[in-house]
């Protein structure tokens, strides 16, 4: 059998393999990849800056039109596409990560766009606002929820992100019932998985006092009671607020994300307390419009029923009738009179799909109100542990 023309990488791996290789042989190996990866850079770069170009004239475009430069929809096709091309090594994840940042750049360069999230700086809704824009865009913290409306109805920023609900803990009112009362449209969803950590300068027998957001004191109960039963613990507006008192005083504790430790500087002393691995936070975009159909979408609605007899069940014989999945379906207080109820939903598919339009028409014919709060492209759910690991061991085989 004839030998296998040797190339650089080939004889850089014998040279690293060879116990008696030279330092000099070695050197002179890696200089060669090097050489190559730096050939390779300036034509990434290269590319990079024409795709640039591109996608500027397209964001010129939009500004014609007066579309903001951020398309949900696109955002979709640019992943699966970029998913569809690799060839590995290197996984999907890290390739939509890649593009995530190539991407956030781009819309920076077609328009100065801005990013209301709730809380502060280093928050759990920092963090999925900026998994989903990027570190390009310019970001704004809300002290509160209903400030990020606020902010995007009155036009200071472009996009708001707010926590809609947790895997563990279920819904975060606040969000849901300011969804009913806007005129802002939902346009996109994030899947954030959550790990707390005990955040101190102390040692977690010298805390005195914890801080952190009544959500995380909900998820680590289990932990908290094992190990900080003790502690007195004060609730604040975020995750990051806490980092930051922890920060300050001497003898305090925080629960709070990795973003915030690095952020505050403070130190972690026990990581993920948790009490539920598989602690995910959903997180919606709220724009002025909702997004255009992908073909793999969700939509969320507020319906009030009228207070008779079988109206729940009038509500959900439509979804039946036409094949529509529900994936979620929440009661609230209507705010409008005592013990009359709003419920919210989401639902498999677009709005604009006939199906599910038949569906939302009959719906309507047997209810007080109907509202399409948005439709948006179905973020790709988050798996679980067992999931993970069997994906992990098929891509072995």
């Amino acid at each position: 059998m004839p030998d296998r023309p040797t190339t650089p990488r080939r004889r850089a791996r014998k040279a690293a393999a060879r116990p008696g290789a030279s330092p000099a042989q070695l050197e002179t190996e890696l200089d060669a990849l090097r050489a190559k990866i730096d050939a390779m850079d300036g034509q990434l770069v290269k590319l990079i800056n024409e795709r640039a170009e591109v996608a500027g004239r397209i964001g010129r475009a939009k500004a014609r039109e007066g579309v903001k430069p951020y398309a949900p929809s696109r955002e979709r096709q640019v992943y699966r596409r970029v998913a569809s091309l690799n060839r590995g090594p290197l996984p999907d994840s890290a390739f939509q990560s890649i593009y995530r940042e190539i991407m956030s750049a781009t819309i920076a360069l077609e328009r100065p766009t801005r990013v209301a999230y709730f809380g502060q700086q280093g928050s759990f809704t920092h963090l999925a606002a900026r998994t989903k824009f990027g570190a390009s865009v310019e970001y704004a913290a809300a002290r509160d929820i209903r400030d990020v409306f606020m902010a995007v109805s009155r036009g200071r920023v472009d996009y708001g992100v707010i926590p809609i609900e947790n895997s563990t803990e279920g819904g975060v009112n606040q969000s849901i019932d300011l969804l009913g009362e806007t005129r802002l449209k939902i346009c996109s969803e994030i899947y954030l998985p959550i790990h707390h950590h005990l955040l101190s300068f102390a040692r977690p027998r010298q805390i005195r006092i914890l801080y952190s957001h009544p959500q995380p004191f909900a998820q680590c109960r289990t932990w908290l009671a094992g190990n900080l039963g003790d502690v007195e613990r004060k609730e604040v507006g975020s995750t990051a607020e806490a980092a930051e008192r922890a920060a300050k005083e001497k003898h305090a504790g925080a629960i709070a994300g990795l973003l915030a430790a690095e952020i505050y500087k403070v130190p972690i002393q026990v990581e993920n307390i948790e009490d539920h691995a598989e602690n995910i936070t959903r997180f919606f975009v709220v724009a002025e419009q909702m997004a255009i159909p992908t073909g793999d979408d969700k939509t969320s609605v507020c319906v009030s029923i009228l207070d008779e007899s079988g109206a729940l069940m009038r509500l959900l014989r439509p979804f039946q009738k036409h094949g529509i999945n529900l994936t979620r379906i929440e009661s609230r207080p209507s705010r409008r009179r005592a013990w009359d109820y709003v419920f919210y939903m989401d639902m498999l598919g677009h709005a604009s799909e006939p199906r599910l339009a038949r569906a939302l028409r009959d719906v309507e014919s047997n209810s007080r109100h109907v509202e399409v709060l948005g439709s948006y492209p179905a973020a790709s759910r988050v798996p679980s542990a067992k999931e993970h690991a069997s994906l992990q061991e098929r891509k072995k085989t």
